[in-house]
């Protein structure tokens, strides 16, 4: 039987405290389990605004170059569409509050729902939560742990912002701006993890409810810079209101009222439906199946189909509306960086030699690349996930055989890798190709150079099934060794970093197609690599224990 979360019988406090009883032992909890990806979050994020802001005048020397920023990127609706509004490009505090604003809120508000979600319907879902219910713990103990771990975080995030930026000698005013915009998006959607928790029935429902949740703010605040007549519409988003803070551009504090008065209300909601439901279950229920299943979902495969499938096609989904975004903004790059040979350089670096197009098209199909790896390491270890959950041993004591289960989960750790690859490249060719001419011919160039970045997208998956099969307990781990290989790729050139220390990414390694000439020798070491990790994966899941 389900247990409730109503007070025990045998609790010996009253009052309105019993609810929140526990909660300071269960927050050390939570920090204890999070004492390594949070620092990471929080250091990543929080220096990322002070190291961006010493690239500006490498890339814009001179003053007739920066004065001329604010009016030619404004003017850019695809550029708005991307970063936001340009409200001044002329220093280096208000260039990288644009470049780097809305990409901070975006990844602030990932952080805190997956912070939520983990420490709180994840517990359920594991059957924790219930042992914590039947003891001397409050109702409101659990999420409220969670709530602080992640509210503490995002504040903890925008007080380092703050503080490194104000080292950097940008203008204290603006970098606090800018730290408080950031921290107050991370407090948003902390609330609105808050009743994403009480209205799903799972952990993965609530995380897929609370990225809902940041995707249509960042499409609302992109609606709503792009359009000149719908500029409205960016206010409805908390992505929008940290933009419109206006951070070393005048500063506007009365905005920073909006996103609190927001995390006051949605984590009142939250609060409010927790009583409402009982441990394990959600505010939603789940649509009951057939008491039968049918013939189509007798097989390993057919399981790992109902898994994955969601995650797939929204992952899908998102690929192919930002490829398009991208692709269509390719012709007008020149506005971004003007006549400066400093940001062309750089740029180039980033993803090639040739024209100034091709590079940005080969960044772009670089970075999908990186981001697509995370959906490989999703998938990958979805099935470390059915184990802990004791779903895994059931089904491995009837026919089915191991390489069996797990090879029907690598089906779409691989397999949807390529084919969001190839989605990618479609769209960023049509989408080029209607705005610049040459429709086939871009899709068909960029899908080759899509699929040019597959094999360091499969070392990267590859490497966490090699975790999962021979070291579950830090499969993890695997997520970690993403996110490196994203930053060392994405800011190692610009920072200009030392190329062995980039050369540790795999991506660093494929050739930046279309901007240069086709190579096959790094891809095949890169295929060899991904095939040895996958052997050594699958030879470990046959040998160890299970759980």
């Amino acid at each position: 039987m389900t247990a409730t979360l109503d007070r025990p019988a045998h609790a010996a406090v009253s009052g309105p405290a019993l609810g929140f009883a526990g909660t300071w032992q269960l927050t050390r909890l939570a920090l204890r389990r999070d004492r390594i990806v949070l620092p990471i979050w929080i250091v990543l994020l929080g220096i990322m605004p002070s190291t961006s802001s010493g690239t500006f005048e490498t890339l814009y020397p001179t003053a007739a170059e920066r004065a001329g920023l604010t009016a030619s990127m404004g003017a850019n609706p695809s550029l708005s569409l991307i970063y936001g509004p340009a409200f001044d490009l002329s220093t280096a505090g208000g260039f990288t509050a644009w470049r780097l604003g809305g990409f901070l809120a975006l990844v602030i508000g990932l952080m805190a729902v997956f912070t939520v979600t983990r420490h709180t319907r994840a517990e359920e879902d594991s059957g924790r939560a219930e042992l914590l219910a039947s003891a001397v713990v409050g109702r409101y103990a659990l999420l409220t742990a969670g709530v602080l771990v992640s509210a503490g975080a995002s504040v903890l995030i925008g007080l380092v912002e703050t503080g490194l930026m104000i080292g950097a000698k940008l203008p204290a005013g603006g970098a606090l701006a800018l730290g408080a915009a950031t921290a107050a998006t991370g407090l948003v959607f902390t609330a609105v993890a808050a009743v994403a928790v009480q209205v799903a029935e799972y952990s993965r429902t609530a995380n897929g409810i609370g990225a809902t949740a940041v995707g249509v703010a960042f499409l609302l605040r992109a609606v709503g810079d792009s359009t000149s007549d719908a500029t409205w519409v960016s206010w409805l988003s908390p992505i929008g209101w940290a933009q419109q803070i206006r951070a070393f551009a005048d500063e506007r504090w009365w905005v920073i009222v909006a996103p609190l008065a927001a995390t006051v209300v949605v984590g009142a909601a939250g609060y409010a439906l927790l009583p409402r439901r009982d441990v394990g279950t959600g505010i939603i229920p789940p649509r009951p199946g057939p008491a039968e299943a049918a013939a189509s979902l007798r097989s390993p495969f057919a399981l790992a189909w109902r898994l994955h499938r969601g995650p797939l096609i929204g992952w899908l989904i998102g690929t192919a509306v930002c490829a398009a975004v991208f692709g269509s903004v390719a012709s007008g790059i020149g506005d971004v960086v003007g006549q400066s040979e400093q940001a062309k350089e750089i740029f180039q670096r980033l993803g090639g030699t040739d024209g100034l197009i091709d590079a940005f098209m080969a960044a772009m199909t670089g970075l999908f690349a990186m981001v697509i790896a995370l959906y490989g390491v999703q998938a990958a270890l979805r099935i470390r996930a059915e184990e802990t959950a004791i779903r895994v041993e059931p089904l491995l004591a009837t026919g089915v055989g191991r390489l069996r289960l797990l090879g029907s989960h690598l089906v779409f750790a691989f397999g949807g890798t390529a084919l969001m690859m190839i989605v990618s490249g479609v769209l960023l060719g049509l989408s080029n190709g209607m705005r610049a001419g040459g429709i086939g011919d871009s899709a068909g160039d960029m899908v080759v150079a899509s699929l040019a970045q597959l094999p360091a997208v499969w070392v990267i998956t590859g490497l966490a099934v090699t975790l999962f099969g021979l070291a579950p307990k830090f499969s993890t781990a695997a997520w970690a060794i993403a996110g490196l290989a994203l930053l060392l790729s994405l800011f190692g050139p610009v920072l200009n970093l030392p190329q062995a220390v980039v050369d540790a990414s795999p991506f660093s390694h494929v050739p930046k197609l279309p901007a240069v000439e086709f190579t096959a020798t790094p891809l095949v070491w890169l295929t060899g690599v991904a095939v040895v990790a996958l052997v050594a994966g699958l030879m470990g899941w046959r040998r160890r224990d299970v759980g």
